[in-house]
């Protein structure tokens, strides 16, 4: 896979059959780990994501008289190549699938009908891969020297240690002064001998918060002694060169196309940067976005004038919104969404140790999947709300969020999934009232069962019975 320095990033992918068989064993590996890994690890773990990491060095670094403003700013490289295989094994200990694993480690790869055995790392394409990434680096934190205080909640730090933390092999520690950063990159680099990896001395660097830090597409900074976190100039640099490529391809078609292809993309980049301080570069993508479609219009209709122009593609499409400069198709209806319509919400970051699998901590995940606000619309979030998460029809959960998308590009896939999957239908309340003379009303249903009922094969509505939570 290509990457954005221009190198190529080795991509081994198993069979059905083994794939099938590591997703068992990641089932079956994950719960005993979560229950041992260390609390500021976000990467490839349930329930936890990008926007924790994100949020757990902002409220470290965030008050005026914040201690920890010196930042390690490290990335290690060619991890999941150079993980050594025997490390892993070790940390296995005596996991029943720990034979599994091994053969899956040292089972070579084919590519254009030559065998290349793999002496050390994991295949990125593999399901368990992640998984074992977590399991090797366990324990980063306490060899970097971070300390919390037992059985707080807030998982405050011993103070005077360093606060570090890792989303996979993109690590951030938070030391108080240059010197102590320094001791913790030695301190790393030895700890992470024994297990194959090193440091990418390109990517490596320690700096101060006021120089600021990029870290998973944001950028972290003061300004005067306010810690803002917004999108990184090179998020933005990428997201204005996609919507150009996709827009200049697209030449030659129709607004509907034009607004099928972008719309996706806008709102997956949106989702993503929404709990930063992201509004001035919404307003600056919805500028760049408007001159895009309105170049796209012109070359689509290069003898007609510009009142014209405005005219056909340009109008106040969306009723909820007082604009009257929005791109939009006057045949369909459908128009272009804007950067900023999207709010900015301040993300709630997970606690400390918890995890979806402790069973004492399930109303705590109930709580947190409500209180999660998901990027689709109100009336859908109303819906959503009112149906307890659920399916009326097979009582299943509409959303599941224990793995939330981690990139712009993977909410844009969770929400084009999410829109196919789950479709409004009206279904009337005679069916589950037994009352013919009752209004219909609008539920939320799974496609598959909108097609049972669309089939005559569905049942009168189920009894609701009580819902775990809104996932």
């Amino acid at each position: 896979m290509p990457k954005s320095n221009g190198r190529r990033r080795p991509l081994g992918i198993p069979v059905i059959a083994d794939r099938a068989l590591q997703a068992l064993a990641a089932t079956a590996l994950e719960p005993e780990w979560e229950a041992r890994f260390e609390p500021r690890s976000y990467g490839f773990r349930p329930g936890r994501g990008c926007h924790d990491a994100i949020v757990a060095i902002h409220t470290t670094a965030s008050r005026k008289d914040a201690k920890r403003l010196w930042v390690l700013d490290a990335d290690l490289e060619a991890a999941f190549d150079r993980l050594s295989h025997d490390h892993i094994l070790r940390s296995l200990g005596t996991f029943p699938a720990r034979g599994l694993v091994r053969r899956w480690l040292k089972a070579g790869v084919i590519e254009d009908g030559r065998f290349t055995p793999t002496g050390e790392g994991t295949p990125q394409g593999g399901v368990i891969s992640p998984a074992l990434m977590n399991v090797a680096l366990h324990g980063m934190e306490e060899a970097a020297g971070a300390r919390y205080w037992e059985g707080c909640s807030t998982l405050r730090a011993v103070p005077g240690s360093p606060v570090l933390v890792r989303y996979a092999d993109d690590v951030l520690a938070l030391c108080h002064n240059r010197e102590q950063a320094e001791d913790v990159q030695r301190r790393l680099a030895r700890w992470l001998e024994p297990r194959g990896l090193v440091f990418n001395p390109d990517k490596t660097r320690i700096t101060h918060l006021d120089q600021g830090v990029d870290f998973l597409g944001f950028e972290i900074r003061r300004y005067r002694g306010k810690l803002l976190t917004k999108p990184s100039k090179d998020a933005l640099r990428r997201i204005r060169k996609r919507l150009s490529d996709e827009v200049t391809a697209l030449r030659g078609a129709n607004a509907d196309a034009v607004i099928a292809r972008l719309n996706p993309i806008i709102k997956g980049w949106a989702a993503y940067y929404r709990i930063g301080v992201s509004k001035r570069a919404f307003h600056a993508l919805d500028s760049h976005v408007w001159r895009l479609v309105y170049k796209w219009a012109g070359f689509s209709h290069p003898n007609k004038p510009k009142r014209w122009i405005i005219t056909r593609y340009f109008g106040m499409f969306n009723a909820s919104r007082q604009d009257k400069w929005v791109f939009g198709s006057q045949e369909t209806g459908f128009y272009l969404r804007k950067f900023a319509w999207t709010k900015i919400v301040r993300h709630r970051m997970v606690a400390g140790r918890a995890s979806p699998d402790d069973p004492a901590l399930t109303d705590y995940w109930t709580q947190r999947r409500r209180r999660t606000p998901t990027p689709v619309d109100a009336a859908t979030w109303r819906l959503l709300h009112q149906q307890h998460g659920r399916c009326p029809l097979c009582q299943g959960l509409l959303l599941h969020a224990d793995h939330e998308p981690q990139s712009p590009h993977e909410w844009q896939q969770w929400l084009t999934a999410t829109r196919t999957a789950i479709r409004k239908h009206a279904i009337a309340t005679a069916v589950d009232l037994g009352t013919p003379d009752e209004h219909a009303a609008t539920h939320l249903i799974h496609t598959y069962c909108r097609r049972r009922l669309d089939d005559g094969r569905n049942p009168a509505l189920p009894t609701a019975r009580e819902p775990a939570g809104l996932a």
